[in-house]
């Protein structure tokens, strides 16, 4: 069980901080509930503790963690068919794991610089920066705009490689 001040992500949204623990009573049942603020976009999500592992919250990784992997981890093979790469970018976002949101992050980012991307994608794109500057931020104590300049400069520093 996670506490006040526990730092997590919640895949499709992002990381964020454990700002409550309430208990809450719904068709007669009490259940505890986790109550989270997202920084970046300023959002609040309320998620049961029963199912928050089932829903893939996870602690945030290290600063370390974080690093290693926006550094080491490269765009990926994707199908051809925008409906087909759509469906396994969304898996992957689903799954919460920071080293397949990078990916898809990644695949977007050279494929944009390749091809236009479609509207959904450029949504995708847009949403995976977003989760993954929020475990940027929170895993290194830093504000947005550094944590999208290591983003870019990670981006920048294997598209020229």
């Amino acid at each position: 069980m996670f506490c006040v001040g526990d730092k997590v992500v919640y895949p499709m949204y992002g990381a964020g901080v454990i700002e409550e623990i309430q208990e809450k009573e719904i068709d007669g049942k009490k259940c505890l509930y986790y109550s989270m603020l997202i920084p970046v976009g300023n959002l609040k999500l309320t998620v049961s503790v029963a199912k928050a592992e089932g829903v893939g919250v996870r602690r945030v990784a290290s600063s370390s963690e974080v690093m290693d992997t926006i550094n080491n981890v490269g765009p990926i093979d994707m199908p051809s068919n925008w409906n087909d790469r759509y469906k396994d970018n969304v898996a992957r976002i689903k799954t919460g794991e920071l080293k397949k949101v990078v990916e898809v992050f990644k695949t977007l980012i050279y494929r944009e610089r390749e091809k236009s991307l479609s509207s959904v994608e450029k949504k995708m794109l847009s949403n995976t920066k977003q989760i993954i500057l929020s475990e940027i931020i929170l895993s290194q104590d830093i504000d947005k705009p550094e944590a999208e300049k290591i983003l870019y400069n990670t981006t920048q520093t294997k598209a020229t490689a």
